[in-house]
């Protein structure tokens, strides 16, 4: 096994292709925004084409991940690379023939967000079937060392198109980036995972998806620490003209000279990612990643030096960056294959929120007070978000088996059971020394969180009055098929709750386990009434 990813020929070939069309995609924004300036004198129409831009992802990518998780994401890739391309060449062609004006740069730049917001989840969600386990960091890593390249050479070239050869040029640069990454996907043939039941329809995969992750505490730990590192370090890029304006008396080229140091801080962030891990755990890189943000925030909001907010804006980019590729890779090695493209959303949604409400949060304040307050504030609530860590630390997941647990067997229904039966009620019965209740019902606890993570509802535990010795767990699923799907999701992780319970239960075999379908006596058929009747016993030992 090579030691990078890089060494593997899919991925190195995907990730450059990648940073490519990322470089495009930058250029393809600065030259929107010098033409929306050239259209007009409005700054709130300037500012749109940014928003216009990122909106997307805020929009669409919950749906993205559902899809990316529901379709097969090559596809999806290769849909969402070719619409964006026949996007920009239709912004292309209206800013040559001089026809594109403010509102139509807006729907186009919109457009090529939504192409974007579909195709990350995706290719994010591909890095883990692409390259092993074990490499998995270095990928994500350099996954974010690409992004933040992009985002910082794009906007640089960009500016030199639009200055020598005007906004047209850029936009057609962008369209020339897209082709390369489409004949590598043609030209990839990934291995076909098995798919024994039909794909989730969008509106329940997000369901599950959103489901999944409220139900998964490490997963709202890690998406909450993304959303409050963003909204820190989102006070840089928010204010940074201001800075530079106002406390260090620069013009546009000391803007774009720091800007750039911004986001060579983040590349390095990224690249240093990947050893760290090596050495140390997820929560103490967070913590130093903070530490270092929270620095540079308070060395920006005092300096009034270039090259001391340049040293500044390094710390911070790079303290940014390094905080959210750990947590990517944490992350998507706590989240199961089935469900990964949805979790990367919302944790996408949460970093990109997290930078829109620290823009408008710090930028409030510091209209009300000033710039160095305002970055000041920002830097106590990083690091009173890092010194959080040390009170409720994150998990390494490293460690963690989330493969399918694949010991559960569909029992045989018999022909009256289709796959949208239901609802389904299923009750397993333990037998429990009433010694052990305590110990019990803490295991069942668990098996709350994970029943309802993996798709049941009204969960409940029952004790018979007469049988002290007699526990009934109940919950019900909405159809056949979803009740197949609960079960095909639980992972090597939840072996052991399982395994735990087990060895509690007195009987010589395993809990019985009976499947009914819940009938409205109001409102049933001739054949409701036979199907209310059935009743299914399944005594698979160890998979209740």
């Amino acid at each position: 096994m090579p030691r990078s990813p890089l060494g593997l020929p899919t991925f190195r070939v995907l990730w450059l292709a990648n940073l490519v069309t990322g470089v495009g995609y930058m250029v393809q924004s600065v030259g929107a925004s010098w033409l929306m300036l050239e259209l007009t004198s409005s700054p709130s129409m300037v500012a749109l084409v940014q928003t216009s831009t990122t909106m997307p992802i805020m929009l669409f990518a919950l749906l993205a991940g559902a899809t990316a998780d529901s379709w097969d994401r090559r596809r999806l890739m290769l849909w969402s690379q070719a619409f964006m391309m026949l996007v920009s060449i239709g912004l292309a062609a209206l800013t040559y023939f001089t026809a594109a004006s403010p509102y139509v740069v807006l729907a186009f730049t919109f457009l090529i967000g939504c192409g974007n917001a579909f195709n990350a989840p995706a290719w994010q969600a591909s890095v883990s079937s692409i390259v092993p386990k074990a490499l998995l960091p270095n990928a994500v890593a350099l996954n974010s060392a690409a992004f933040n390249a992009a985002r910082s050479a794009g906007p640089a070239l960009g500016g030199a198109i639009v200055a020598t050869a005007g906004a047209t040029t850029a936009f057609l640069l962008n369209c020339a980036s897209y082709p390369l990454l489409i004949v590598t996907l043609l030209r990839w043939r990934p291995k076909p995972e098995p798919a024994t039941l039909p794909p989730e329809r969008i509106a329940s995969a997000i369901a599950s998806g959103v489901r999944y992750v409220l139900m998964s505490p490490n997963l709202l730990k890690i998406i909450a620490r993304a959303m409050l590192i963003s909204v820190c370090v989102s006070s840089i890029p928010s204010l940074l003209p201001v800075i530079v304006r106002e406390g260090l008396n620069g013009a546009a080229t000391t803007y774009g000279l720091l800007l750039g140091a911004f986001g060579a801080g983040a590349v390095a962030g990224a690249l240093i990612s990947a050893p760290l891990r090596c050495r140390h755990s997820t929560n103490r890189i967070i913590s130093l990643a903070a530490g270092l943000g929270s620095l540079g925030l308070f060395l920006i909001a005092v300096s009034t030096n270039s090259i001391l907010t340049s040293v500044a804006l390094i710390m911070a980019g790079g303290g940014w960056v390094l905080a959210l590729s750990t947590l990517n890779v944490t992350m998507q090695l706590a989240t199961p294959r089935w469900v990964l493209a949805r979790a990367l959303s919302l944790y996408q949604m949460a970093a990109f929120g997290g930078i829109a409400v620290g823009s408008s949060l710090f930028g409030l304040m510091a209209s009300f007070t000033d710039v160095s307050n305002a970055v000041i504030a920002a830097a106590i609530l990083l690091l009173i978000g890092g010194a959080a860590g040390l009170l409720d630390p994150l998990f390494d997941a490293d460690g963690v088996d989330l493969d399918p647990l694949r010991k559960w067997q569909e029992p045989d229904a018999g022909p009256l059971i289709e796959a949208n039966s239901g609802p389904i009620v299923v009750t397993i019965h333990y037998e429990i020394n009433p010694a052990d209740a305590n110990a019990f019902t803490t295991l069942m606890q668990e098996r709350r969180r994970i029943r309802r993570r993996d798709g049941a509802r009204n969960w409940t535990l029952l004790r018979d009055i007469t049988q002290p010795d007699l526990w009934i767990e109940r919950y019900q699923v909405a159809t056949w098929l979803e009740y197949i799907r609960h079960n095909q999701r639980r992972t090597q992780a939840d072996a052991s709750n399982i395994a735990a319970i087990a060895g509690l239960h007195l009987a010589s075999g395993p809990p019985k386990i009976y499947r009914r379908i819940q009938v409205d006596p109001h409102n049933r058929q001739p054949e409701d009434l036979v199907q209310a009747e059935i009743l299914f016993p399944q005594t698979i030992s160890g998979t209740p």
